[in-house]
């Protein structure tokens, strides 16, 4: 396929945390009660028990952000080689994967928060394939 000459690594990257951070904000929105509803139960023994709905509405509008940004940025890396857009995506998803890490970490999750560091080695490559373009 023409798309993948010039950055198939970097396309593949970021097409798949675009799947992951678009197809987890599209959840949010879809099922929003059922969402909080969970992550209250699994923070309802961390400091973060009463931030549970404003935590997860700023998780949200990054990892919408993110999408957006690295669909952009998979459009113009393949049509005209640029790469700003698609680094802020997938920086965005990393700064994500951290905050969501942090929870995890809080509310005693060790199992949730080592399965986010396949997803962070993964961001952070991607980071590292984009800022060497």
């Amino acid at each position: 396929m023409q798309i993948f000459n010039n950055h198939p690594a970097e396309i593949l990257i970021l097409a798949f945390l675009t799947v992951t951070f678009l197809q987890s904000g599209l959840d949010k929105i879809t099922d929003w009660n059922g969402n909080l509803s969970f992550i209250k139960d699994h923070f309802k023994n961390s400091p973060l028990k009463n931030m549970v709905p404003l935590l997860l509405a700023t998780i949200l509008v990054i990892e919408l952000i993110a999408g957006v940004c690295m669909l952009v940025g998979i459009y113009q890396l393949a049509t005209t080689g640029a790469s700003k857009i698609a680094l802020l995506g997938i920086e965005l998803a990393a700064i994500t994967l951290i905050f969501l890490l942090i929870g995890q970490r809080l509310a005693k999750d060790y199992a949730g928060a080592m399965t986010l560091a396949v997803y962070f080695g993964i961001t952070t490559f991607g980071i590292f394939l984009i800022q060497h373009l």
